[in-house]
């Protein structure tokens, strides 16, 4: 029966950690999609800063256009100027020419503003597409690692599950029963095999009766915990004294005694 126990341990480890394989391979593209989100939000913004420093660039353009076609309409008006037959005529070409350089001042004025924010807003998208690109190489660098490391856990998991098939064949049925009932009522956390060799349950901390405890000591069949029913297992130190015959002093670390001769 101990090694039956000592052989559902070994199915106990490679239950939990095939529970923590299939966690992480779940966890992994959460963890992906969550950058690739997160590189998308930062793409948005640097498109509207490319958008907005565009909408600046379109506008100075415009306004440019403006400058030059007003310039033309005074050069213009001031030849007719030169045709005026009454002082109304030649005041009304000047009014004209006053409203046109207004207009001019107005867009030139208007010009300056643009280029001061163009400045700041070139320098934010020059280190923004920067960073982005930075980004991009480490969100790619860490997809690579999620598909390795996810083809790793995967690797992993067949061969816990090779091995796991090997252990099972040779534990009783009974035994693996009780295991795998208490499985399902525990599942999501905690062992199914308890150590008791305190004895005290692991487990749930619950005390065992002294009889109990002897029955566990001598080994010769399963025993459950009285109180959350888990499989209790007893694993004493290991006495290199008694088993070697030499001196021996008992290791603090592992509650095991050491050959000291």
């Amino acid at each position: 029966m101990i090694s039956d126990i000592d052989n559902l341990i070994k199915v106990q480890g490679a239950d939990l950690r095939a529970e923590d394989l299939r966690k992480e391979i779940a966890t992994l593209p959460v963890q992906v999609a969550r950058i690739e989100k997160t590189l998308e939000a930062h793409k948005r913004k640097l498109e509207a800063d490319q958008a907005v420093l565009a909408g600046n660039q379109k506008e100075r353009r415009q306004l440019d256009g403006d400058v030059q076609m007003q310039q033309q309409k005074i050069s213009k008006l001031r030849d007719q100027m030169l045709s005026a037959k009454t002082n109304e005529q030649y005041r009304a070409f000047q009014h004209e020419i006053e409203y046109c350089e207004q207009q001019i001042r107005k867009a030139e004025d208007r010009i300056l503003e643009l280029m001061l924010e163009s400045e700041s807003l070139e320098k934010n998208v020059k280190v923004a597409e920067g960073a982005l690109k930075k980004e991009e190489q480490e969100v790619e660098r860490q997809k690579a690692e999620a598909r390795k490391r996810t083809e790793e856990d995967r690797r992993q998991l067949e061969e816990l599950s090779e091995a796991r098939k090997q252990l099972v064949a040779v534990i009783p049925k009974a035994l693996m029963d009780t295991y795998v009932r208490l499985q399902k009522k525990y599942a999501g956390g905690g062992v199914i095999v308890a150590d008791a060799t305190d004895g005290r349950c692991s487990a749930c901390q619950l005390e065992l009766r002294p009889q109990l405890f002897q029955e566990l000591r001598r080994g010769e069949k399963m025993l459950l915990c009285e109180n959350c029913h888990r499989i209790l297992h007893y694993n004493p130190p290991v006495d290199f004294d008694t088993a070697a015959g030499g001196p021996a002093a008992v290791d603090p670390r592992e509650g095991t005694r050491v050959d000291m001769s």
